[in-house]
């Protein structure tokens, strides 16, 4: 077992460290009102639900009426309905506490395919269940649209359920949580806490069915096919038999006519290269729509070319107009292509970038300069 010092660190650990130097970088004064603030911040949030709101009006109904009657049939209504509160407070709470949640991710995701996504739920309590918990998978920038509901999490087990989603573009989904929620006994209050998890999944681009002709000569550097020494199918020439050959190579026709062993050398086939350019540069401060929308048509092609390219046993490059590049060959598959596909951003060219070394002066302090 290797040591502590060489174990990699866990995932708590390094979301720890990187808060830890966040708060080293924030001035004194402003970690103080932070970790001030910190003690204001609400461990749960409560939202009423509309069965909630009419008991509420009708709680303090009862109330104005038993205080303005002095009636004790209206005051025990009355204190009923309260402690009808107070127990959905505690019940909701025993049924957040303690819980642990985990997200299994796909090893890959493809816009315009619908992948699963598995929440796992542990009740950690010793005899207490939680009822009706309701989990949703929060992720960063995008609103929270896929929840799992768990009706019933027995004390020390774990619940399992999963969500379907169908991304809609590429990059990199970063999830940075989840919502545990519960209106658990009545449905008067729903109440919910947050609890950090990240994760990240690459979504690769949409990949369309391509059909390549045999002799495809597209965007191909370098020759079809060459001839060399090698373990093909055809017969190159014939040699006599050195030490190492294999036996099964031996010429038996030629060998009974030169009195010698002679075996075939065979030829080889050199694998295709395909290189694909994706135009990743513009000339506008910033991208102009058109240019995005060319862009993302010109990555789902390279991508869908790539996958056929391999598919016919070439190997494929793709490269982008700002220098960077990926390789990949059949026995390797598309994967590494589609991630870098999937995670390619579009740059600014260099006249587009505004320079900065020598900011304009203004004309008061010109005609300082020049009086100088």
């Amino acid at each position: 077992m290797p040591s502590g010092s060489s174990r990699r660190p866990s995932q708590s650990a390094r979301r720890d460290g990187r808060r830890a130097s966040e708060r080293a970088a924030d001035p004194t004064w402003l970690a103080a009102i932070k970790r001030w603030l910190s003690w204001f911040k609400p461990p749960r949030r409560l939202r009423l639900t509309r069965e909630g709101r009419y008991f509420l009006l009708i709680t303090f109904c009862v109330g104005f009426a038993a205080i303005n009657t002095g009636n004790n049939l209206l005051y025990l209504l009355f204190g009923m309905f309260l402690s009808l509160i107070i127990v959905s407070g505690v019940m909701s709470e025993l049924s957040l506490r303690k819980l642990t949640v985990a997200r299994r991710l796909p090893p890959r995701a493809q816009v315009g395919r619908a992948h699963l996504v598995e929440i796992e739920v542990f009740n950690h309590k010793q005899r207490i269940p939680s009822y009706a918990i309701e989990v949703e998978d929060l992720r960063a920038g995008q609103p929270a649209d896929k929840r799992c509901f768990f009706l019933k999490i027995s004390p020390r087990s774990a619940q399992v359920a999963a969500y379907r989603r169908t991304p809609a573009r590429r990059g990199r989904d970063h999830h940075i949580g989840f919502r545990l929620a519960t209106r658990f006994p009545f449905g008067l209050f729903e109440k919910s806490r947050d609890v950090s998890s990240e994760g990240d999944l690459i979504i690769y681009p949409a990949v369309d069915p391509l059909v390549l002709p045999p002799d495809d000569s597209g965007d191909r550097i370098g020759g079809v096919v060459t001839l060399g020494r090698g373990t093909g199918d055809e017969t190159a020439g014939v040699r006599l038999m050195r030490d190492g050959d294999d036996p099964r190579d031996i010429f038996w026709r030629k060998s009974a006519q030169t009195e010698q062993k002679v075996v075939r050398e065979r030829v080889r086939e050199a694998r295709r290269e395909v290189t694909l350019v994706v135009e990743s540069r513009y000339s506008t401060p910033a991208p102009s729509d058109e240019f995005v929308q060319r862009f993302e048509r010109r990555i789902r092609e390279v991508a869908s070319r790539a996958v056929a390219h391999l598919k016919r046993g070439d190997s494929v490059t793709v490269r982008c107009t700002h220098g960077e590049r990926a390789a990949s060959v059949p026995s390797r598959g598309a994967d590494p292509l589609l991630r870098f596909l999937a995670l390619l951003e579009a740059a600014p060219t260099d006249d587009a970038v505004p320079s900065t070394s020598n900011p304009p002066q203004s004309g008061k302090k010109r005609r300082e300069r020049e009086v100088a």
